[in-house]
Order: C-alpha cells, then sequence, then structure tokens
C-alpha cells in the first residue's frame, strides 16, 4: 500500500481502515495518522465523514449514525494492556465530533485493527487483545482469530442485525458499572421519577435511560421508523433526556450522543426483555453492546421498568437474550456470592471491508 504522498505543506491522503464492527461500521485509525490538535483532528473527521449532511454525500459517512464513527488506536503504555482505544462519534448533520460516549460494536474492530497494523504480535490461533476504553477507563478483552498468526475474518458465527457468518470474537467487559456517570445508579436508586414517568437511569459501560413502553401508550414492538415518525413520543424521550442530564452526572445534554433512551416491554420471542433503543434520536435497529449490557444489568435490579419484565433463569451465571427490532444480543453475566456483577461478555464479530487513504 502506498503511503501519503506530501503536496506542498499538506499530506493528501491519510491512512484508514475501514470495518464493520458489530453492527456498527466506521474509520480505523493509527493516533500517529491523525492530528495531535483536536479542533484539527475534527474537523478532518467531519470532512471525511462528509457532515454536517443528513446524506453525507461528500464523504465516507452512510447517513446513519451508526455508520458514521470512529477509532483512534494506538500503543498503550498501561500495564497488562495492549492497546488504548478512544472511540469518536461524527454526527451526522451537525459539526460536532464528540468523544462523550464508548462504542462495544466498533470495539469489535479494535483488536483485529491492531494486529493488523502490527501494534501487537498474533498467535497461532486465538489471540486475546487487551484494550483500554479511554472514553471509559476500562478495559475489555476481545479474542481474536488467527490461525497461522493472521487474522481471519471468516467463520460461521451470526450476529442479529448483520447478514452471513463471519469469524466469532468474544468480548468480556471489566469493572464497566459506572463507566460515565460514577455510578451504576448515578441518582442512588433504581427508580427515578421524571416528568411523571418512572425511569431506570443506569450505567454500566453506557449510560442508558430504561423506561415502560406503555407508559407511553405504545407496545414496545413498533418498527423503529414507525417510532420515529411519533413526534410525540420523540418530543417526550427528549423532554426526559434532557431533565436527567444532570442527574445522570452528565450536565446539559443536549448536543450529547448520550444518554441513550430504551423503551423495554416483555419479550416476544423467548428472551430476557424485549427493547426499542433512541440513540439518542434515532431508532436503533438493533442495540449497542454496551446498552444491551446496561439493559440487561437493569434487568437485575429488584425493581424497575426492565425488572418489571424481565425473564431470568437462576445461577451465578446468567444468560440474557436482549430482543431488539431485528433479533436478539446475548448478555452472559457472571455475579459474585453477593449478586453483585463481576463481568458482562458479548459475541461479535468485525470484518475488514477497505484499507487505503481516505480524502
Amino acid at each position: 500500500m502506498s503511503e501519503p504522498t506530501a503536496v506542498g505543506d499538506k499530506i493528501d491522503g491519510t491512512r484508514v481502515m475501514w470495518m464493520r464492527g458489530g453492527t456498527s461500521k466506521g474509520g480505523y485509525f493509527l493516533a500517529q495518522d491523525l492530528p495531535s490538535d483536536t479542533a484539527e483532528r475534527d474537523g478532518l473527521l467531519l470532512r471525511i465523514m462528509g457532515s454536517p449532511d443528513p446524506r453525507q454525500i461528500d464523504g465516507m459517512g452512510g447517513a446513519n449514525p451508526l455508520t458514521s464513527k470512529v477509532a483512534v488506536v494506538k500503543p498503550s503504555e498501561r500495564e497488562g494492556v495492549d492497546v488504548d482505544y478512544l472511540f469518536l462519534q461524527v454526527f451526522v448533520d451537525k459539526p460536532i465530533v464528540t468523544d462523550g460516549q464508548n462504542c462495544g460494536n466498533i470495539l469489535a474492530g479494535v483488536g483485529p485493527f491492531a494486529i493488523e497494523r502490527g501494534l501487537i504480535a498474533a498467535r497461532d490461533g486465538v489471540t486475546d487483545v487487551r484494550i483500554f476504553m479511554e472514553n471509559t477507563g476500562q478495559v475489555a478483552t476481545a479474542s481474536v482469530q488467527t490461525p497461522n498468526g493472521v487474522v481471519d475474518y471468516a467463520g460461521s458465527a451470526r450476529i442479529d442485525g448483520v447478514p452471513g457468518t463471519a469469524a466469532p470474537m468474544p468480548i468480556v467487559f471489566e469493572d464497566t458499572a459506572g463507566s460515565t456517570c460514577g455510578a451504576l445508579l448515578p441518582t442512588g436508586n433504581a427508580v427515578d421519577t421524571v416528568n411523571a414517568v418512572e425511569v431506570t437511569m443506569i450505567d454500566n459501560g453506557m449510560p442508558c435511560v430504561i423506561l415502560d413502553a406503555a407508559d407511553f401508550g405504545i407496545t414496545g414492538t413498533e418498527s423503529p421508523s414507525e417510532l420515529e415518525a411519533n413526534e410525540t413520543l420523540r418530543s417526550r424521550l427528549e423532554d426526559i433526556r434532557l431533565a436527567v442530564g444532570p442527574m445522570m452526572n452528565l450536565g446539559d445534554v443536549a448536543a450529547k450522543s448520550v444518554p441513550k433512551m430504551t423503551l423495554v416491554s416483555p419479550a416476544q420471542n423467548g428472551g430476557a426483555i424485549s427493547t426499542r433503543s433512541f440513540i439518542p434520536h434515532r431508532c436503533h435497529d438493533a442495540i449497542g453492546v454496551l446498552a444491551a449490557v446496561s439493559v440487561a444489568s437493569a434487568c437485575l435490579l429488584p425493581e424497575g421498568p426492565a425488572a418489571r419484565y424481565a425473564q431470568i433463569a437462576g445461577g451465578d451465571e446468567k444468560s440474557m437474550s436482549v430482543e431488539h427490532p431485528t433479533g436478539e444480543f446475548t448478555v452472559v453475566a457472571k455475579l459474585d456470592p453477593n449478586g453483585d456483577l463481576l463481568s458482562a461478555g458479548v459475541l461479535r464479530t468485525a470484518r475488514k471491508l477497505v484499507d487505503g487513504l481516505v480524502f
């Protein structure tokens, strides 16, 4: 692959690998290949994605928050960690780049990307990549398939929201409780009443507000497009989101992509619970990795909208199927003898799409 070429004092092209990570897609960059100045970096990423523009027609973005994402990766200086990963959400129709949240789907591509870029050496078989998530200060371990020391993206693993199959990539999250808000339950309560609606504010890797779909006069089985067309629903959800921002230690969230707003209802297909997630203004066709972890954690609480409907088997290891519009997402939670969450594991896949220069 050719390196970027200098044109005067300007670098013409930026090295990038475009990947699908879980049910998201975006650009993966080495930190050294992006400007060190944050404003300059964000300006470049907006141009690369084609934002702000609802179609992102002049860039690589896919006109959806799920396809307008960025991973910035570098070797880690932390003991026991291989790489540091910074997630950036590039807004579609606004000139905003934010690091105010993590992304567990884009995380799925970090391990393969780090190996392909030579940041860590691959083992023959499976290579565990320890990843420090800069947005939240937590660590995740991704197990990447590397037969003969080479990343293999092909396999038989299937995840809902992605067509076909790919190599399995288990990811285990450690110590994610309160990663952004400072506590699993930022208010100290399993249930709070906001704008006359009972909610659970929770952060186990992703700040989420869990709400009962029935409280909004809907079943929770509606399609994302139907929910997006419901202006009354969207207005009520945004009013609650703005109100809970300070309560969750997030401050003014008007221009932020967190918290996510998740409507829950009884499972329809044998799972633990059914969800419809706003991220925060578009209704997700599936559910984010860390949002699913937070929802599953809410299911384990003694009360609240999620606990009201959750169907969970006994035992210290609980496999919880979180249903969403295009299928389900299974979260495996391990509890200690006191019933506190020790770790949460998920299965993701990733695929390399393009490796080259972006302009």
